[in-house]
């Protein structure tokens, strides 16, 4: 090898040498010229902080899974509490006010039969005529009773002459006595004679008397006023006597519609609050709005065996025709409520073999409560003992529902002002 190849290689090494620190310096971003820095020690940190990250990253897992399993746990065990709705009792609320049924009657209800034989030669008034007392309803032919009546008032004149005849001849013979022309029997025969002859004319004229009224019994009146609510008879039928038939046929049926009374079957327990005179309102479903005023006039004094109910007697004025005989109606009666009695709604009662029970929620568990029923209103009864305003009802219980019982509630409504 010559020098100069010598020379030139060892230049080449020289400058190979001094460009390798240089490109290092620019791969690990360092300026042009300057010594590279030592990345040692700066792995070492990084490799610390991601380890830092990762633990807290499981740490932050963990506890996010066991306040999962926490909550899990509560609402495990919320739901197994079962929840309930409560309610609280009314003070009173229905108690004044007790609704019946009553059936609505005339005041004067009579059907109109016929009191002689004969056939119906008119009639004047059809249903739903109002008539007044004394007006000709209808005309019977008794042709059998004209007789009768002829020949009875026949019988009745032979009976006064047969009288004046007796008369005449007592007399004769009382003042022939006073001359002793005939003797004491002959006067006492004669006058036996007018005795008879008068009783026979008295006779005769009750038989007339007894004709004529059945003679009267042709012309049907009204008894009274009313309204015609059947007529069940026409021109030319044969009008037999309704007391003299097994099976009489009314020809009329009157009511008196002006007062009407209402019957109503008052529960034993609410009886010893019923007073006549005091005052009740009728309502009707045909008619919800109307409010008819009534008046307790009386009742039977006695319970029914059978029923175990009062029959009570409400009059209402009906002169505007507002009700009509046989109509259903309410009556509402205002009875005084009891200072002890609440009220709560029907489907918190639960019927055990012990007795009727009501739930109540005490410090979080279920209290089976014995309670007596005053008034049973249908989506409400009244209670009288066993329950106050400030118990928390149990609505809707569970038959499975045991006294003791952890229960949750759902709802918090606002309790009730007596």
């Amino acid at each position: 090898m010559s020098p100069r190849s010598a020379v030139e290689d060892g230049m080449t090494d020289a400058t190979n040498r001094e460009e390798q620190p240089m490109a290092t310096a620019v791969e690990n971003g360092t300026v042009t010229g300057q010594p590279p820095v030592e990345t040692a020690g700066g792995g070492r940190v990084l490799l610390a902080l991601f380890a830092v990250a990762l633990l807290a990253a499981i740490g932050y897992g963990l506890h996010q899974r066991a306040v999962g399993e926490r909550v899990l746990a509560h609402a495990t065990l919320t739901a197994a509490i079962p929840a309930v709705d409560v309610v609280y009792p009314t003070l009173g609320s229905q108690a004044d006010d007790l609704a019946l049924p009553g059936n609505v009657q005339a005041y004067t209800d009579t059907p109109i039969y016929a009191r002689t034989n004969g056939y119906l030669k008119k009639w004047y008034f059809d249903i739903g005529a109002h008539v007044h007392k004394g007006d000709l309803l209808a005309v019977v032919e008794t042709p059998e009773i004209d007789q009768q009546l002829e020949q009875s008032q026949a019988e009745l004149e032979r009976m006064r002459a047969n009288e004046q005849l007796a008369e005449v001849t007592s007399t004769r013979w009382q003042a022939l006595l006073a001359k002793h022309a005939v003797s004491q029997q002959e006067a006492d025969q004669a006058r036996s004679n007018l005795i008879a002859a008068q009783a026979a004319v008295d006779a005769s004229q009750a038989n007339v008397r007894r004709l004529q009224q059945l003679q009267s019994y042709e012309r049907i009146v009204a008894p009274f006023d009313g309204i015609i609510t059947a007529r069940n008879t026409d021109i030319g039928d044969l009008i037999e006597a309704g007391s003299g038939s097994n099976n009489p046929r009314e020809l009329f049926h009157l009511d008196a519609t002006g007062t009407l009374r209402v019957y109503v079957s008052v529960p034993e327990v609410d009886s010893d609050a019923i007073r006549n005179g005091d005052h009740a309102v009728l309502t009707q479903d045909a008619n919800p709005d109307l409010k008819i005023p009534g008046t307790i006039v009386r009742n039977a004094d006695a319970i029914n065996d059978a029923t175990r109910t009062l029959n009570v007697e409400v009059d209402v004025d009906n002169a505007k025709g507002i009700l009509r005989p046989g109509a259903y109606v309410f009556v509402h009666f205002h009875l005084p409520a009891g200072s002890h009695s609440v009220t709560v709604p029907s489907n918190t009662l639960l019927f055990r073999a012990e007795g009727l029970r009501v739930g109540v929620v005490r410090d979080g568990r279920a209290q089976l409560v014995p309670v007596t029923i005053g008034q049973d209103f249908g989506s409400s009864v009244q209670i009288t003992s066993g329950l106050a305003p400030q118990d928390a009802v149990i609505q809707n219980p569970s038959d499975s529902l045991m006294n003791g019982q952890q229960v949750r509630v759902e709802n918090a409504p606002a309790r009730s002002q007596p």
